[in-house]
C-alpha cells in the first residue's frame, strides 16, 4: 500500500460518512495534505531523537546500535569495522499486534 492508496481510501470512507451532500466533500489534494503534513512532523520529531507514540498503532523512537565486527562473505578473512548508529525502532501497539497475529497460518 502506498501514500497514494491511503489518500484514497481515506476519502472514499470520508465521502461515504458525509453522505450525498458534495460541499462537505474533503477531496484528495486536503487529505494529502494532512497525511504529508503528519508523516512530516513524525519524521521531523524522530530526527530529533524523539519518541512518537500513537495509542493503538504503536511507537517510534531512535535506538543507539553498537559498534560492532562485520566480515565480507566474498573474503571472510578480512573483518569490517561497523561504527555505532541511530536507527529508527518501531513497536507495534497491543491492538495492532493481535491484528496481524490472526495472520499465523494454523499447524
Amino acid at each position: 500500500m502506498t501514500k497514494r492508496d491511503i489518500v484514497v481510501r481515506i476519502s472514499q470512507e470520508l465521502e461515504q460518512e458525509e453522505g450525498p451532500n458534495p460541499e462537505q466533500h474533503v477531496n484528495q489534494e486536503v487529505v494529502l495534505s494532512i497525511v504529508q503534513k503528519t508523516l512530516d512532523i513524525i519524521s521531523d520529531a524522530v530526527a530529533q531523537g524523539e519518541t512518537i507514540e500513537l495509542r493503538n498503532f504503536g511507537v517510534f523512537e531512535v535506538k543507539i546500535r553498537k559498534a560492532r565486527i562485520g566480515r565480507n562473505p566474498n573474503a571472510p578473512e578480512n573483518d569490517v569495522p561497523i561504527p555505532p548508529r541511530a536507527i529508527v525502532k518501531f513497536k507495534p501497539g497491543k491492538e495492532m499486534r493481535e491484528r496481524v497475529l490472526k495472520l499465523t497460518p494454523k499447524g
